[in-house]
């Protein structure tokens, strides 16, 4: 992969550039963000006159661009980097640092520093001068502001205010009006305890806004110089804690400290628990009191009683040459004599005798000065002497939920907290590989080395036995696993149970402590001896446990009957749409052939996981292979996936598969289900025409009288297809919506999250945010617990949607590029062409509209926008009413643009007729963005 560099002189990975003109084709594509780039427009943006053979020219330096990103491509074969579309170039990058400094932009410190270190010098600094770059340039520099004060925010969140005022002086130094950056510069000065200066900052910021931008301060300067002058508790730093989740733990620690004399705490958890970072934390809240801390750590092949002599030395002592007793005796009055003093053991479960054996000399002696030893321990140390001493015994376990969210972040914190049990160490790796852009199922390298060194202390046996349990899951039955193994696997479990890689939690039942143990071990197998075991397992399994069995049988590669069945029927109970599609190929592979009950399978699940072309090319197959009405309406029947976008993805599947259902209806006249589901079928895949409208309700009517919900949650979802062929019909599609939820709650999740999705849309129109908030919510949260890829595309549109409501001009534009590009690959092509430069149009005006940007569908009501006059309303007059869709109000808008712009009263008089029945409305119906309320286009 080429990483390309625009913030800064132009770069891409180690090659070589050309000169002037062909590293400005480069420019060019890459402001263009994957979009193509007519060859007119590059000679157009290369020359003000273009010189004979320029095209040639163009063709030249794109030739040159190809041999230098992609040295290594075989001759004479199509570049997947730079690609021909049609009359233009496209560069697909993926790696971009303009991009990547884009999506850290809502991190944390950490994260916004490696942000604004991307930069090393002005956006495209060579091309400053080129209209096509400048726009451009603005945004990034104006992201880039936004940066510097999100990163100073962070920093007085974690107590940095002196370092803040050092920022904000330079920042402000170029940029006196950003009202922002001065909050944050008065603030930190406050909470430096120079409340004149703050108030100072306040009055530089009042004089620099009107001096600038002829405005007065906003209320939040307003608000905070009102604060300062009243000393509000709220301009109080937040409290900072540097360890996240361990409050009680701390707050046992302070127990064991004595009012006088010795006292002991014995500190206990896993390996990576934070066993250290717990003993670090409480020696630096007792050093705030006046306590000395030193540090001793037991080694396995340290000599006799290393720790002690650590200890020793830290003290600025030595031990001399002594029979033990006395050197005992030395060690304890050496400590004594520091007091108050705090001694870390850490790994107490590596000590040696003697070390142990001082240990004991400590709790023999009454001590005159207070003394505080901490130790920790993987394990029970076994000293009955320290057990006589009654320690503070603190276990350490996981961190919780919210613990885990504190240290990677809110979006993947479920997962990593169920992947590592809440080991902090575990838990700051796989949150950094995920960052960097790795996978959340892998297991961390740093991690899989450490449990790697772990395991090999055990005997060979034992980690035979561990191995064998990776291939039963997480959770392993003893009595399976000893099938397995085909001995006795008690001792051996003892072993690596003591060793910490398994725990009981049950009679003949034990769990790996973290699935990242359980993964590590799993990886280490090979392919055939895992695929041998899993084969093994299958064989010995009850054959009611169709989940679990079905699951070895894949992995086994199994070629049965019974493999087919078992995989079969684990796929339609299967609720995870992915794990579905898994075991559906996996029947496939079992079965050696393409039996149509198993392509169907298939199909659905594909759909509902987010492939839909995979999907619609397994529903294709089906449909031929089906023979006679009845397998025809079943394979037609069977695929009741919902539907929210109203453009069609693939109008020729969709003119198939219409086709077969007409074909067929005759053979079922009466009110069916199968009937009923052939006509919603019809009116689904002849979506956005309004004209199916009949077939919809009929099948509404019919599931109505059946009393079948799941017939009558499909049924809706097709007349809402044919809810768009005028405007004003929100409430309408609102109250689909609503039934669409009183039918599916709780029963039919992929309904019932289409229901909410609805209801965002319709709300969205009816200017209703608040409830539209309410269930874009519960779609993500269907959609996370039910492993539904596709819903989040659309909240995360109605995300830049509310920012752009909202006036957050920059952030929107932002989040709208982040949404469109994860569109992309879904086979979803309806939303993929045309969509973003529509929401663009929205956020920054007609007058920013680029002819050349891919608007799919949408051009023709985009070009009278932009062509010179007389072209404009030619093309303006042209126009049809165009598909009864989603974005009837927005191409109905565009319309009374076009008017406004052409001053024409026959396009305004054509956009009012359209416009009026929403006039309560707002221009938000898609639920992805708005063009503002439908009043604003009626005009007087």
């Amino acid at each position: 992969m080429v990483t390309f560099g625009v913030l800064g002189p132009l770069t891409a990975g180690s090659a070589r550039l050309g000169g002037p003109k062909q590293r400005a084709v480069l420019a060019r594509l890459l402001v263009a963000r994957r979009r193509v780039v007519p060859v007119r427009t590059l000679v157009a943006d290369l020359w003000e006159d273009p010189p004979d053979g320029a095209l040639g020219t163009v063709q030249t330096f794109v030739g040159a661009l190809r041999k230098a990103l992609e040295p290594d491509r075989p001759p004479r074969t199509p570049s997947s980097l730079l690609v021909t579309e049609g009359a233009g170039y496209a560069l697909l990058a993926d790696d971009v640092d303009a991009w990547r400094f884009e999506e850290m932009l809502g991190g944390d410190l950490s994260v916004l520093d490696g942000a604004l270190a991307l930069w090393r010098g002005p956006a495209y600094a060579e091309f400053a001068d080129e209209h096509w770059a400048r726009a451009e340039i603005d945004r990034l520099e104006e992201l880039r502001l936004v940066a510097i004060e999100r990163r100073c925010e962070a920093a007085l969140a974690l107590g940095r205010s002196a370092g803040v005022v050092a920022d904000l002086r330079a920042h402000l130094a170029d940029h006196p009006w950003r009202e922002k950056a001065w909050s944050l510069l008065a603030l930190a000065l406050y909470r430096e305890g120079r409340q004149g200066d703050a108030l100072e900052a306040v009055r530089e910021a009042r004089h620099a806004l009107v001096e600038n931008l002829g405005v007065d301060p906003g209320e939040e300067l307003r608000t905070l110089e009102s604060d300062i002058l009243t000393q509000s508790p709220r301009l109080r730093p937040p409290p900072v804690s540097s360890l996240v989740g361990r409050a009680t733990e701390l707050a046992l620690l302070e127990t064991a400290v004595p009012a006088a004399g010795l006292g002991i705490a014995l500190v206990t958890g896993e390996a990576g628990v934070g066993k250290t970072a717990l003993a670090t934390a409480f020696a630096e809240l007792l050093a705030g009191r006046g306590w000395r801390t030193v540090w001793a750590r037991c080694q396995e092949d340290a000599p006799v009683a290393w720790p002690w002599q650590q200890v020793v030395e830290a003290l600025g002592e030595e031990l001399g040459a002594a029979e033990r007793f006395r050197l005992r005796l030395a060690i304890v009055s050496t400590v004594e004599s520091a007091a108050p003093v705090l001694v870390v053991l850490d790994d107490l479960h590596q000590a040696d005798e003697e070390t142990l054996a001082v240990l004991t000399a400590f709790t023999g002696r009454v001590l005159s000065g207070r003394v505080l030893i901490v130790a920790t321990s993987r394990s029970a140390v076994p000293s009955e002497a320290l057990a006589r001493a009654e320690p503070v015994r603190v276990e350490l376990g996981g961190l919780d939920e919210e613990a885990v969210a504190a240290l990677v972040g809110a979006r993947d914190a479920r997962v990593i907290h169920q992947r590592t049990g809440g080991n902090p160490f575990y838990v700051k790796e796989l949150g950094r590989l995920v960052a960097s852009g790795g996978d959340l199922g892998s297991v961390p390298a740093g991690v899989r080395d450490v449990l790697r060194h772990r395991l090999a202390g055990l005997p060979a046996q034992a980690r035979t036995v561990l191995h064998q349990a990776s291939v039963l899951g997480r959770d392993v039955e003893v009595d399976l696993l000893a099938a397995l193994a085909g001995h006795d696997v008690l001792d051996a479990l003892d072993l690596v149970i003591e060793a910490g890689f398994v725990v009981e939690v049950a009679p003949g039942h034990v769990r790996f402590t973290h699935a990242l143990v359980r993964d590590t071990l799993y990886e280490d197998v090979s392919l055939t001896r895992r695929a041998r075991w899993h084969a093994a397992v299958a064989e010995v399994l009850r054959p009611g446990d169709v989940q679990t069995l079905a699951h070895h049988y894949a992995l086994a590669g199994t070629r049965s009957p019974a493999a087919v069945t078992a995989l079969a029927r684990a796929a339609e109970g299967n609720r995870a749409p992915r794990e579905a599609v898994r075991l559906w190929r996996a029947a496939l592979v079992a079965a050696g052939s393409e039996p149509l009950d198993l392509l169907t399978g298939l199909g659905r699940a594909l759909a509902v996981s987010g492939d839909l072309e995979g999907a619609r090319e397994q529903r294709s197959a089906a449909l031929r292979l089906a023979e006679g009405p009845d397998a025809v309406a079943e394979v037609i029947g069977s695929f009741d996936v919902p539907g929210i976008w109203t453009t069609n993805d693939d109008p020729a599947h969709s003119a198939e598969l219409v086709a077969a259902a007409e074909r067929t209806l005759p053979a079922f006249p009466g009110p069916t289900a199968t009937r009923a589901r052939l006509l919603a079928t019809i009116a689904m895949e002849d979506r956005g025409t309004g004209a199916r409208l009949g077939e919809a309700r009929e099948a509404e009517a019919t599931a109505h009288a059946l009393g079948d919900p799941e017939l009558l949650a499909f049924a809706l979802n097709a007349r809402f297809m044919h809810t768009f062929h005028r405007t004003g019909l929100a409430p309408e599609r609102a109250a689909i919506g609503r039934e669409l939820l009183e039918v599916a709650s709780g029963r039919l999740v992929t309904h019932e999250v289409l229901g909410h999705l609805i209801l965002v849309q319709a709300c969205s129109a009816l200017a209703d945010f608040g409830t539209a908030d309410r269930h874009a919510a519960a779609a993500d949260e269907l959609a996370q617990r039910h492993d539904l890829p596709l819903v989040g595309l659309f909240t995360d549109w109605y995300a830049a949607l509310k920012l752009a409501a909202a006036g957050k001009t920059a952030e929107a534009d932002s989040a709208y590029r982040a949404a469109a590009g994860r569109v992309k690959g879904t086979g979803m092509w309806g939303m993929e062409r045309g969509l973003l430069p529509l929401a663009l149009l929205s956020l920054h005006g007609p007058s920013t509209v680029d002819l050349d940007d891919d608007w799919g569908p949408h051009l023709d009501w985009v070009r009278p926008l932009a062509l010179p006059h007389d072209e404009a309303l030619k093309a303006a007059r042209a126009l049809p009413d165009g598909p009864a869709d989603l974005l009837t109000e927005v191409r109905a808008c565009l319309l009374a643009m076009a008017a406004a712009r052409l001053r024409d009263d026959e396009l305004a008089e054509r956009a009012h007729a359209l416009l009026l029945p929403a006039e309560n409305e707002l221009v938000a119906g898609t639920g992805l963005f708005t063009f503002g309320p439908v009043t604003d286009y009626l005009g007087g």
